[in-house]
């Protein structure tokens, strides 16, 4: 199937390999090729994504909510503030003091140790995302799959959490496909 991906299709996914080693997760999700993706600047995937304000900062700040504005900690959210907590400035420090991420990173978070090396099998709704990617490709009659095809392929629901963080934001596989230029 990768053969039928153009350059910046490929880059995309070694991109989301590499985001899910740095952050020690053991496969690669559609989140991390939605991510990938919005850091593919200068390519039409990047391009659609941006003009909708879906952006690399914005999909990390979801991920950090738990998909939703407000996120799964809601209440604790709630209870901390009540006590003169703020969460986002906890989370906030921690990150100026040990890096991005460093909160997802930890055991608590649920991860465990990190890959350092070898291959990083795709979940399940990442596959999914890259087979739909393909089937865009063939129903516009395309010859290569790119990096808008990818940004399609997410937009299916059996993707996985890059599917419900753009539904949360609003984009539509058909909203999208009607702003995408028409295959030549």
């Amino acid at each position: 199937m990768f053969e039928r991906f153009t350059e910046p299709a490929r880059r995309v996914v070694v991109l989301a390999q590499e985001d899910a080693r740095e952050r020690g997760d053991q496969s690669i999700g559609s989140e991390h090729l939605l991510l990938a993706l919005c850091g593919a600047g200068g390519t039409p995937g990047a391009g659609l994504l941006a003009a909708q304000g879906v952006t690399a900062a914005a999909v990390e700040a979801d991920l950090r909510r738990g998909e939703r504005p407000g996120g799964p900690d809601l209440p604790d959210r709630e209870a901390l503030a009540s006590v003169g907590i703020d969460l986002d400035e906890v989370r906030g420090r921690i990150e100026d003091a040990f890096g991005p991420g460093a909160l997802e990173n930890t055991r608590a978070a649920g991860r465990g140790r990190r890959r350092l090396w070898g291959h990083i099998p795709f979940e399940p709704g990442a596959k999914k995302a890259l087979e739909y990617s393909l089937r865009e490709a063939v129903r516009r009659g395309d010859r290569s799959l790119g990096t808008e095809h990818l940004v399609l392929g997410l937009l299916h629901e059996e993707t996985g959490r890059a599917s419900t963080l753009l539904r949360a934001r609003g984009l539509t596989l058909e909203g999208m496909r009607a702003v995408w230029p028409p295959a030549m």
